[in-house]
């Protein structure tokens, strides 16, 4: 995590010090670590681990807001509020904010509570300096599940944040949820969600159906085929690591084309592609590299050895063996990379083969 902090007074520079020392002290959590002071924090005095910021405010702002997961202001609220407004965008993007006062009584997550992180970071920080956290937001403090938090804590991808809220308001509102999922499940469902099946008798017991009521509802799956509800919100798992095999040479546009075909014809989401594999002979191609690094996919590669040992039966190619020294590159890489099972065979197309395997994964409550 990469966090810049920012004070505005003496006293507030100590309460940024006891973040900083709290922070040290957690070098799996805070990869780069910042620390700023504007105006005459000093006193006459130098302070090495803070720096002056010469610039204004909101030049100082920006640059960080862009390049932070997380942004701390010791001060006024209405400082923070100010000098963060210009740059909010989307609470899938922004970082999280977090305000402190300066003499450390209160921590106040401001922006990106959920998703970001702020709530929780919030939390650990005030444990840390015995301070008390402000959170504001309805899920939380009304101990409700909130589906934002639980994809970030999941890695999973939001399809709708519209649909996000909705599914807030209506556990807020004590009205249920559905929820299907295509992947074994772990756990107890949180309250006030239901399975699809169930949810279903529940709206024909109070005489609903789609004609006059909204059914609403999340799936967890990376297949976009399946919509149980009438207002349905996807959340997405990397699960799905695509083979490739291609001639010398091939273009990116090739590679990305054929990709796209076998995604669409089998209903799968593109954010569910977690990596790209394929064999060590082909792993400097430039157009399969070029693909991975447009889209910031890993490209993950097998000897042929490794290759020839993958278990399954797999489509068997004379000439691919001729070339690579193993009679599949696509569904045997696929399946080295994901430890799953094959999702789709070999598909063939302009000089390039795609095949995509499922990793074993499960839905945890």
């Amino acid at each position: 995590m990469k966090i810049n902090c920012i004070c505005f007074t003496l006293s507030g520079m100590n309460t940024a010090a006891r973040i900083r020392d709290y922070l040290s002290g957690k070098e799996e959590l805070c990869e780069d670590l910042h620390f700023y002071a504007k105006g005459n924090c000093f006193n006459g005095q130098e302070d090495p681990f803070c720096k002056i910021v010469s610039a204004s405010l909101r030049d100082w702002t920006e640059k960080a807001f862009s390049q932070s997961d997380c942004l701390i202001f010791v001060g006024a609220v209405g400082i923070a509020v100010r000098a963060i407004a210009p740059f909010i965008k989307d609470k899938r993007q922004d970082p999280a904010v977090i305000v402190f006062d300066e003499k450390g009584t209160f921590g106040i997550p401001i922006l990106s509570g959920h998703i970001g992180g702020a709530n929780a970071f919030a939390s650990e920080l005030c444990e840390a300096l015995g301070s008390t956290p402000v959170i504001t937001t309805s899920t939380d403090i009304n101990n409700r599940f909130a589906v934002d938090v639980y994809a970030s804590e999941n890695n999973l991808t939001i399809s709708s944040m519209t649909y996000a809220k909705e599914i807030s308001a209506a556990l807020l509102s004590g009205d249920p949820v559905g929820f299907y999922g295509t992947f074994p499940v772990d756990g107890e469902l949180p309250e006030g969600i239901y399975y699809a099946d169930k949810m279903k008798r529940l709206r024909k017991a109070e005489g609903l159906d789609d004609r006059n009521s909204v059914s609403l509802g999340f799936v967890i799956s990376p297949f976009y085929d399946q919509a149980p509800f009438h207002h349905t919100l996807w959340l997405i798992p990397k699960c799905v690591t695509l083979g490739i095999g291609c001639r010398k040479g091939t273009s990116m546009e090739k590679i990305a084309a054929l990709i796209k075909k076998v995604l669409e014809d089998h209903c799968i989401f593109p954010e569910a592609v977690k990596e790209i594999a394929t064999i060590d002979i082909k792993k400097n191609e430039e157009g399969l590299v070029n693909y991975c690094l447009s889209e910031r996919i890993r490209l993950r590669s097998f000897s042929a050895k490794e290759l020839k040992a993958v278990k399954g039966e797999f489509s068997a190619s004379p000439f691919v063996w001729s070339v690579t020294g193993v009679d599949n590159v696509c569904e045997r890489s696929a399946v080295a990379a994901s430890g799953g099972k094959i999702l789709v065979t070999k598909t063939t197309g302009d000089g390039v083969t795609c095949a995509a395997a499922l990793s074993d994964w499960r839905i945890v409550f």
